[in-house]
């Protein structure tokens, strides 16, 4: 395939998922019933196209051949141009890792080039493999040597036998690995094995001795120990967060790769008529095109990644994404320290800087909709309406004080503080603690503060919501359960006995038009600190003033009176600017300039937010983002890392590692500082327990199910619902095929649903016999009517005279293999009441009335769909 070349095959401008592969140069469809199967010498084109984005990727192994790669590049970026479409975004990568498929479930074979696509695989029962099963949340596998030597102990290993798939799972695994190998067992025994192959399991050897015998007669014994876990080659963040920005140009036909910028990068380094190399710290190129650069450079974007990748020394499994101007990706754009959108309108309000005149956004919103609309409650950084009850404590000598309710809403800068916020949600009670850390506390303090913060969730069941609060950087529910009363002290104690006199005057900056967004922060007493956009309070011996500047609101006048009676018991003058009394400019120590001048708001950013898998069991910190994310991924044996830019939810689950749970927020604390955006440090750290999540973190999920944790199933639950257990008295094997003859003898740790004898066989992905496919077929058929023949006449297909059925009769068995007279889509009705209630763990009453997705989803995971 050549760019001249037009002899593209037929694609599809549909939703959905399309793959190719590359033979003789062409571009060849693969079936189907194939995706999620690659070969390991082979190139594949993969096209995914939804409304919003469409996204290409040339999946290239190392071992396949550089002139395949080039054609399935070239190949990308046509199928991309034939589906495009014009409100949608593209993408393109070039890449041998397994990180971007996360679209399916996939495995990797031998094969590819060499055989000319032509795989003609054994017997789907006569199979011979071992798998290496690798990733938590998106799962692939790869198959390797028949040999022991593959192991190792940190890992799960598919022993793929046709009719027996036994699962080993190294003695170092974590539940989760072992949950998402059983998974994919139980997805190769349904959809290639149509539910008719025995799943066995071990986690212990010692325990499983008829497993072990089996793996000992295909693998041979085994000798010497098993080599030690292997960690993932992922980078770690300090290596992301090395960017730099490349200017890639062509000189006298010689490639130009020039550095202009490293870390922290800035949009406008990107010129529309250019192209530029942004390297991730060898992590992963981006190639970034401008929309006014020529064809022959954007044609040139794959070519290009890949010489800088050589020039560099990187391994040519380095991911390279292209990405269009004007297209950006979220990844690519939290590279850069602002990042906006073209059109985005402007206006009084918000800006993300902190600069000191910058004036702050004053959304008024229902707050009754945030439980009907829990997107509302994340956008809108809101818990709830905030009308719950709140008890506040200060750290002194390291232990909690009560405050007087009288001063909630004060606080002060050399202090600590402990908020504890309760709030009712659906009948029962639910808590946030908020941990306020002033500017000038001390370490101890600070320390102090987190460690009675723990002390005082377990006394609260482990169910608070945590949240990190860093002085002048209260959220905005923080702001709203003070109703409009929160006043910040730049320094000084609440305590009875205070070291230092409080100044006889100060000075606060008054921001906020209601009760939930309103606080007044002190600055320094001079005039310098005025701002023409705000309101401010000046306190003094004999009055307190109310200075509105001219570009301040109704609203903001009305809380800033509110607020007046808390930090001065003196007498109110309300004063306009341009006409203070001479003891106003007095108190300030003289006239000086000030910001008075009118401003309009700065483009808005809006980062989409991002899932990460946080990790550090080899010493290194390492973060895995998970692509297009849902409520899923959160696994119970991780702790996750949601950013939403303005603050960092770390989400813990239940079984999360114990390490990793104590380093948490000094783990969050990380992300911030290696973020190659240069982040603020200060940006707010919520802790989140597994189901205990409230509004402001389940907004930013699609469907939110609140049952989910109490209906999901645990390793051990999916491992003893697999089925029967079934015994094994002989196993045959030798070097061309495996026979299973098998008699009812002691229950062993090996599950499944029959062994009828299918003959079909794999398929090539690009090569179809028509004579074998039919020979097959028949095969199957008289085998399925010789299964049901002999169905019949057993005496568990007999029914009791209640229409009821042995369960073996009806599990995992297709329409042509059940008694006559049974309806398929109600097999568990031909259960008994005690089988049934063995089988689903309930009532036949209490199954009816669940909803129909739930029982559709547990008659399939016990093989009666």
């Amino acid at each position: 395939m050549t760019e001249g070349d037009t002899n593209l095959p037929t694609i599809e401008r549909k939703l959905g998922l399309q793959i190719w592969g590359i033979e003789n140069m062409k571009m060849v469809p693969v079936p189907e019933k194939a995706y999620g199967t690659f070969f390991e010498g082979d190139c594949y084109i993969i096209l995914h196209v939804s409304k919003t984005a469409n996204t290409g990727l040339c999946w290239a192994a190392d071992e396949s051949q550089h002139a395949h790669t080039g054609s399935a590049s070239f190949g990308v970026m046509s199928v991309l141009q034939v589906s495009r479409n014009s409100k949608a975004r593209e993408r393109y990568f070039l890449t041998s890792s397994n990180s971007l498929l996360c679209f399916l479930h996939h495995s990797y074979k031998k094969g590819g080039v060499a055989s000319g696509f032509k795989h003609v695989e054994t017997n789907m029962y006569n199979i011979k493999r071992l798998l290496h099963v690798k990733g938590k949340k998106h799962v692939s596998a790869t198959e390797v040597a028949l040999s022991w030597d593959s192991f190792n102990k940190g890992d799960v290993f598919l022993l793929d036998l046709g009719k027996v798939l036994i699962q080993w799972n190294g003695p170092s695994c974590s539940i989760a690995e072992k949950s998402r190998g059983l998974a994919l067992a139980r997805s190769i025994r349904d959809s290639e094995r149509g539910g008719r192959a025995q799943i066995g399991i071990i986690d212990s050897e010692r325990d499983c001795p008829e497993l072990m015998q089996i793996m000992r007669m295909v693998l041979g014994e085994r000798r010497g120990e098993l080599r030690d876990a292997v960690p993932d080659a992922k980078a770690d963040e300090l290596q992301k967060a090395n960017v730099r920005l490349y200017h890639v140009y062509e000189k006298d036909n010689d490639l130009v790769v020039q550095e202009i910028a490293t870390r922290p990068l800035t949009q406008d380094l990107l010129q529309h008529e250019d192209c530029y190399i942004l390297d991730q710290g060898g992590f992963k190129i981006y190639v970034w095109r401008g929309k006014a650069s020529s064809p022959e450079e954007k044609k040139a974007a794959f070519t290009r990644a890949v010489g800088f990748i050589q020039a560099k020394g990187y391994p040519s499994s380095t991911n390279v994404e292209v990405i269009n101007d004007g297209a950006e990706s979220a990844m690519f754009k939290q590279l850069f320290q602002r990042w906006t959108e073209k059109y985005e309108t402007q206006g009084l309000g918000k800006v993300y800087t902190t600069g000191k005149i910058a004036k702050v956004e004053q959304v008024k919103f229902d707050t009754t909709q945030l439980h009907a609309r829990p997107e509302l409650a994340a956008e809108q950084r809101m818990v709830d309406d905030a009308s719950g009850e709140i008890e506040v404590w200060r750290i002194e000598d390291l232990q909690m004080q009560p405050v007087n309710p009288k001063t909630y809403g004060q606080f002060y800068g050399g202090d600590c503080y402990l908020v504890l916020y309760t709030y009712l949600r659906s009948g029962r009670p639910h808590y946030v603690l908020y941990m306020w850390q002033g500017r000038h506390a001390s370490v101890d303090e600070i320390t102090a503060s987190a460690l009675n913060a723990i002390e005082l969730d377990k006394k609260y069941g482990d169910e608070a919501v945590q949240v990190r609060v860093t002085m002048g950087k209260e959220p905005r529910h923080f702001l709203a359960i003070f109703k409009g009363k929160l006043v910040i002290y730049e320094g000084g104690t609440s305590r009875a006995q205070k070291s230092t006199p409080e100044p006889a005057t100060r000075l606060f900056q008054v921001r906020g038009t209601d009760e939930v967004n309103t606080k007044a922060t002190e600055v320094p007493a001079r005039a310098s600190s005025l701002n023409s956009n705000d309101v401010f309070l000046l306190s003094t011996s004999q009055v307190c003033y109310l200075w509105c500047g001219k570009g301040c609101s109704g609203d903001e006048r009305e809380m800033a009176k509110r607020v007046a009676d808390i930090v001065s018991r003196r007498d109110k003058h309300t004063i306009l600017e341009g006409q203070e009394p001479a003891e106003f400019w007095e108190a300030l120590g003289g006239r000086a300039p000030y910001a008075s001048e009118k401003r309009f708001q700065e483009q808005v950013t809006h980062y989409q937010p991002r899932l990460f898998e946080c990790s550090n069991q080899t010493g290194r910190f390492i973060m895995t983002e998970v692509v297009g994310f849902c409520q899923e991924d959160l696994d119970e044996d991780d702790v996750m890392l949601l950013d939403t830019w303005e603050e960092i939810f770390l989400w813990v689950g239940k079984s999360s590692n114990t390490q990793e749970r104590n380093e948490a927020i000094a783990s969050a604390k990380e992300y911030l500082r290696t973020h190659p955006a240069g982040r603020d440090l200060a940006t707010p750290i919520i802790l989140v327990k597994q189901g205990y999540e409230p509004l402001n973190f389940t907004g930013w999920f699609n469907a939110w199910d609140p049952y989910k944790w109490s209906d999901g199933k645990s390793y051990e639950e999916m491992k003893n619902s697999l089925g029967d257990m079934l015994a094994i008295s002989e196993i045959k094997v030798d070097l061309n095929n495996l026979s299973l003859n098998k008699r009812a003898l002691s229950t062993t740790n090996l599950a499944g649903s029959g062994t009828a004898n299918a003959s079909s066989e794999y398929k090539s992905h690009f090569s179809h016999s028509d004579s074998n496919s039919h020979s097959n077929s028949n095969s199957h058929n008289s085998n399925s009517q010789s299964s049901n023949s002999h169905s019949s006449s057993s005496p568990g297909t007999v029914p009791n005279g209640d229409g009821i059925f042995s369960r073996e009769v009806l599990m995992h068995r297709t329409v042509d293999e059940l008694p006559e007279g049974v309806d398929p889509t109600k097999k568990e009705c031909y259960l008994s009441d005690a089988d049934f209630h063995d089988i689903f763990g309930k009532s036949k009453d209490e199954f009816y009335q669940m909803p129909k997705w739930k029982q559709q989803n547990e008659k399939k995971q016990f093989g009666l769909f």
